[in-house]
């Protein structure tokens, strides 16, 4: 029987001696979120101590009932937001309908929403949670359309606060998950009733894992102070991400580590450090909230306004017309601030009716944010940042995005650059750089401020941040605003000197080249000479010409075909009739027309053609069939100058009539290839009306059968609904199966192949990329289509005797270099109720395996007694000769001459008071161990009945996480002997 828990009524509820400080969470539903809802609700504990906050989209005109509904789901007083209400823990709020919710210290308030325009209240109350809460805001985003919710999840983000998802697969509506998922930043995605517990585990900093999870690995790093653990994650993550976060202000790094530590569970910096070691997905999520790239269209407007009156549209007015405005925007992150700057110039340049050359440089150190910018599609939720009016101006509506117009993106290039360690633009009008330097360090700061200046021409400006201001050692900037922080560039500037981390690293020179190079270049070389005289052979003997297309479109040209060309003004076209000269184009028309119909090659009368430069040349016109395919005939245009007749000396007297006459047969030839041209075209229009005619009469046949099947498919509708809603069903299953495969693929980290009866590719692991040279696009290809590294010749026929024979077969194989050894086992597999059959393939990678084993060979023909130790004294390896001492001078226990025996203890055993030889071997050892000694050496004698012997022991450290030291004992008896 289900419980119903009724709802506490708000005034029921003593009010708060202190504001609430506690977390607050934001659940954001739109369509499809009440199950959603309930599903959350239903498995969230209600002793949590945190204060929910549902921002759902409601009509205005209609009363909201859920909270009597979310009520039947959890024992929390569910109450209706009223303006300036407190918050209490373990209580849920929710959003009224017709009204904005914000939040302050222990308070929700309340504003009218907007009749007019687009009105996004998710992304509101998640950005002003940002502010007031920081590390304690999380956001979750449940079932909803549209895109609402993801511009505040990156606001949540960059102030530390945790982001949850609902798992796209198990929302009515994908769309508001799958938007803020495709931020990155999204902490964890699951169903809605596994989100509650992914929820106590980070409020109560409790391990969140899979059921399988992995044994605890011994840290080596536990010793290690935190300095020194920082500073090698910095330099992991330098090494992996490209980018040196030293120069970073410590608050900042650390406060970013200690936000993912929280999400990962990991409570020591150490431990942390281990996991970056294992997990590279980790280290690129913690490289990207490093750089906390967060910006908006217009932000801080009134910033914007004064540079577009006091900079901007000053220079634009005093700009000549052919020179270039060159504007730098360091730290651009996702673009937003690149093209707010490149509206306020377009508007500037409408505004004074001149149009200067703009080029904006926009930079930023994330590649990443890089290309989303360069991109320019923006979700629906950045229509909040802009006017009506410059939304419809510089945007297109493209499905529930908004996509830059050419006129803006052709202004801005983006580039990736590093502040600290690229050298600056130069010869900048304006230079904006807001929010970035607040991350460095002082150091960094000025080295970065004087890139900045330097790449100010004498007059630039230079544009901060709000919280950035110019350090006491900066000289030559004048200022135009203190407030907004806007600055003019006076007086010269030297270029900045980079320091050690800028320089670049030389290569070493190459002294030798192999054969195989050698002779590849050399192929390379007497290539490049054919082609340099073949390309010269065209342009002294051959006639410049055209490859035209069916529809008389220009696709290739060889030789210098510019002086033929004359485009024209209107819409860019690559027809030939808008590219030749006037006079040209009935003529080339009717060659291209005729050849084609023909294939035949045809050559015209001769013209005399003035070219746009003015010459006047004689040429003809030929036209040559090209043997393509059927589907596309071609056909060759070509251009033969024809060269003058040598002057005569004297003038000779002119003759009118014949003059006359050769004018007359001109223009009589030109006629004539008017009107095959025209001819031509009539034919062409003829065909397309047959063509019409006789679609148009089947599609009134059409029309007459689709109006008298619509009765049946109305009454098949109906039947259809009730099929799809099974596949549908069935649809999800297959889903959940499909990803469960998937992931069971990722996470076994096994090569893996299916093939069908034919040896087709069906499915295949991420990790079978490592061995075959597999894209996704690949699946339907035969298998002997793929090179792979293995050598293993008999892999087909292996493949097709487990089909015939259904058994399996497992064979060892190495890969052509002989680096790595694989274990291949192919197994026959069968689909149920049907006659379908298969093959599957893994490779499992056995290297260690081999290399252990022929490590062990070696050392067990070495004579000396060898024993490898890791850095806590156990034994992990020792050789022959070890063993075979240890019998030989009657060591009964086994334990003591076999791997896993603690070295250490073995000393530990014996009387170090005694026997001073034990005392300086049990503290070599150890200061080997713990990194004290760079090595140990001693000699020791040892007694048995018969003799004495004399041993040299060494032990050397082994810089590897999973060995400390070798430890070797060399018989140096016959050496004492010698001596003696």
């Amino acid at each position: 029987m289900e419980i119903q828990h009724l709802p506490v009524p708000a005034e029921a509820a003593p009010a708060p001696s202190k504001p609430f400080d506690g977390y607050v969470v934001c659940i954001g539903a739109s369509a499809g979120g009440l199950d959603a809802l309930e599903k959350f609700f239903k498995a969230c504990p209600i002793d949590l101590g945190v204060a929910f906050v549902v921002v759902q989209h409601l009509s205005p005109d209609h009363k909201s009932m859920m909270s009597n509904l979310l009520a039947r789901h959890t024992a929390m007083p569910v109450t209706m937001v009223e303006d300036d209400m407190p918050m209490e823990a373990d209580h849920v709020y929710l959003i009224p309908p017709g009204a904005i919710m914000h939040v302050t210290k222990g308070h929700l308030h309340l504003t009218p929403k907007n009749p007019r325009g687009l009105t996004l209240p998710i992304d509101i109350f998640f950005s002003s949670l940002a502010d007031i809460y920081g590390r304690k805001a999380v956001g979750i985003i449940l079932s909803g359309t549209g895109t609402d919710g993801t511009r505040g999840a990156v606001a949540i983000n960059a102030a530390g606060g945790f982001l949850m998802a609902q798992e796209p697969e198990s929302a009515k509506f994908d769309g508001m998950p799958r938007s803020v998922i495709a931020t990155g930043l999204v902490d964890a995605i699951l169903p809605a009733e596994e989100l509650p517990a992914r929820l106590v585990a980070h409020i109560r900093n409790l391990p969140y894992q899979a059921p399988e999870s992995e044994p605890p690995r011994f840290v080596p790093r536990a010793n290690m102070t935190n300095e020194e653990v920082l500073a090698a994650l910095l330099h992991l993550l330098h090494q992996v991400g490209g980018i040196d976060f030293s120069d970073y202000k410590p608050t900042t790094v650390m406060r970013r580590i200690e936000r993912r530590m929280q999400v990962r569970h990991t409570p020591e910096l150490y431990q942390y450090y281990d996991l970056l070691e294992h997990d590279r997905n980790e280290i690129i999520t913690l490289r990207r909230e490093m750089l906390i790239s967060v910006t908006s269209f217009f932000r801080d407007t009134e910033t914007f306004n004064v540079l577009a009156e006091t900079v901007i549209n000053p220079m634009v007015a005093e700009r000549p017309q052919n020179e270039q405005i060159r504007v730098w925007i360091a730290g651009v992150a996702t673009g937003e601030e690149a093209y707010s700057i490149g509206m306020l110039f377009i508007e500037a340049f409408e505004r004074e009716r001149r149009w200067p050359n703009l080029k904006i440089f926009a930079t930023d150190v994330d590649q990443q944010c890089i290309e989303t910018a360069s991109i320019g599609q923006y979700p629906e939720s950045a229509a909040a940042e802009l006017s009506p009016e410059r939304l419809e101006r510089f945007f297109i509506k493209q499905g529930d995005r908004f996509v830059v117009k050419n006129e803006l993106r052709q202004c801005i290039i983006f580039a990736r650059h590093n502040l600290l360690a690229d050298p600056p633009f130069t010869k900048m009008d304006l230079v904006v750089c807001r929010n970035t330097l607040i991350y460095f360090k002082s150091t960094a700061q000025e080295h970065a401020l004087r890139s900045l200046q330097y790449a100010l021409r004498e007059g630039g400006v230079l544009l901060l941040g709000s919280s950035e201001s110019l350090s006491a050692s900066t000289e030559g900037l004048q200022t135009i605003s203190a407030k907004h922080k806007i600055f003019r560039r006076v007086g010269p500037m030297s270029l900045p000197l980079l320091d050690r981390k800028s320089a670049a690293l030389l290569t070493p020179p190459t002294l030798g080249k192999p054969p195989l190079l050698n002779k590849l270049r050399r192929g390379s070389r007497e290539s490049s000479i054919a082609e340099q005289g073949a390309s010269k052979l065209m342009a002294l003997y051959a006639p410049p010409a055209i490859v035209v297309n069916p529809q008389h479109e220009a696709i290739y040209l060889f030789g210098d075909v510019n002086p033929y060309l004359q485009a024209r003004e209107g819409t860019a076209s690559l027809e030939i009739s808008r590219l030749l000269p006037e006079k040209l184009t009935p003529v080339a028309a009717a060659l291209l027309y005729k050849s084609a119909r023909d294939r035949c090659s045809i050559v015209s009368d001769v013209l005399d053609v003035t070219l746009k430069t003015g010459e006047r040349r004689t040429i003809r016109l030929w036209a040559h069939p090209l043997n393509a395919d059927e589907e596309e005939r071609l056909t060759l245009l070509c251009f033969e100058h024809l060269p003058s007749q040598p002057s005569q000396g004297a003038l000779e007297s002119l003759d009118v009539d014949a003059e006359t006459m050769a004018r007359i047969a001109v223009l009589e030839r030109e006629l004539a290839a008017t009107r095959e041209s025209l001819q031509a075209t009539i034919e062409e229009l003829e065909t397309s009306n047959e063509e019409l005619q006789a679609t148009n009469e089947e599609l009134m046949a059409s029309n007459e059968e689709l109006q008298s099947s619509n009765e049946e498919l109305q009454s098949v509708n109906e039947e259809m609904s009730t099929v799809n809603a099974e596949f549908q069903e069935k649809m999800m299953v297959l889903n959940r199966l499909n990803a469960d495969l998937d992931s069971m693929a990722r996470a076994v980290g096994v090569a893996t192949i299916f093939l069908d009866a034919d040896l087709h590719i069906t499915r295949f692991s991420p990790d079978a990329t490592q061995i075959f040279k597999l894209r996704d696009s690949d699946t339907g290809r035969h298998l002997g289509d793929i090179s792979h590294v293995l050598n293993y010749p008999e892999l087909l026929d292996d493949l097709r005797r487990t089909l015939m024979t259904q058994r399996t077969v497992e064979t060892e194989v190495t890969t052509v270099d002989e680096k790595r050894v694989y274990l291949a086992r192919i197994l026959p597999y069968s689909i149920p109720s049907t006659t379908l059959n298969g093959v599957v393939a893994t490779f499992v990678e056995v290297t260690a395996f081999h290399d252990v084993r022929r490590l062990q060979s070696i050392l067990d023909a070495l004579p000396e007694h060898i024993a490898v130790l890791d850095h806590m004294g156990v034994v992990s390896m020792v050789n022959a000769a070890w063993r075979r001492f240890a019998r030989a001078n009657g060591d009964k226990d086994p334990r003591r001459c076999t791997p896993g025996m603690n070295y250490l203890e073995v000393y530990q055993s014996r009387s170090l008071q005694e026997d001073p030889y034990a005392k300086d071997a049990y503290q070599g050892v150890l200061g080997v161990l713990e990194g004290t000694l760079p090595i140990f050496s001693m000699e020791y004698p040892y007694r048995t009945a018969d003799a004495e012997y004399w041993f040299v022991m060494n032990v050397v450290p082994v810089m590897t996480q999973d060995i400390g030291a070798v430890v070797s004992h060399i018989n140096i008896s016959s050496w004492y002997r010698g001596t003696s």
